[in-house]
C-alpha cells in the first residue's frame, strides 16, 4: 500500500493506549535520532494526511509510512523503524529469517488485540470514552 509520502519516516500509533505510548518511547530510542516522527492516529488531523490509511487498520497495528509513501504495518513497522539506525540494521534482518517473522507477527497481533487490557487507556475515567466526544470522535 502507498499513501502521501512524508518528509521522513512517520509512525502512526495509538495515542490513547498507555502500552503503545510506552513502547513507542522504546522504539524511538532504538531508531536513528530524528529519523522517525511519531503521530497518534487518534488525533483528528492525522489520518487525513495519509489517504488510504483507515482508522480500523491503525487500530489493528502500528503503521510506518516511509519517505517514498510505502505503508508497513505491525511488527515489521517496528523493525523498519529500528533499521533506520545503521548499527541496528543487521539485527533487523533477523526478522526476515524463516519462522521468525511468523512468530513475531503472531505475538504482535496477540498483544495489539489486548493492549487496552494491559495498561489501559490514556483518557481519564471522567473524560470521554475515545469515540463520542468531538475531539476524539472516530473518523468516518
Amino acid at each position: 500500500m502507498h499513501t502521501t509520502p512524508p518528509e521522513k519516516y512517520v509512525v502512526l500509533y495509538d495515542g490513547h493506549c498507555r502500552f503503545c505510548v510506552g513502547q513507542l518511547k522504546n522504539l524511538l530510542a532504538l531508531a536513528k535520532p530524528g529519523a522517525v516522527q511519531a503521530l497518534s492516529f487518534q488525533e483528528p488531523d492525522v489520518l487525513p494526511r495519509f489517504p488510504g490509511l483507515t482508522y480500523d487498520a491503525c487500530m489493528q497495528a502500528m503503521q510506518l509510512i516511509t519517505p517514498d509513501g510505502r505503508v508497513i504495518s505491525g511488527f515489521e513497522a517496528a523493525v523498519q523503524a529500528v533499521a533506520t539506525r545503521t548499527l541496528l540494521k543487521p539485527l533487523a534482518y533477523l526478522y526476515y529469517l524463516p519462522g521468525v517473522r511468523h512468530l513475531c507477527d503472531w505475538l504482535y497481533r496477540t498483544v495489539a488485540a489486548r493492549r487496552y487490557r494491559i495498561l489501559g487507556k490514556t483518557i481519564a475515567a471522567d473524560g470521554c470514552d475515545g469515540g463520542t466526544c468531538a475531539l476524539h470522535a472516530r473518523p468516518k
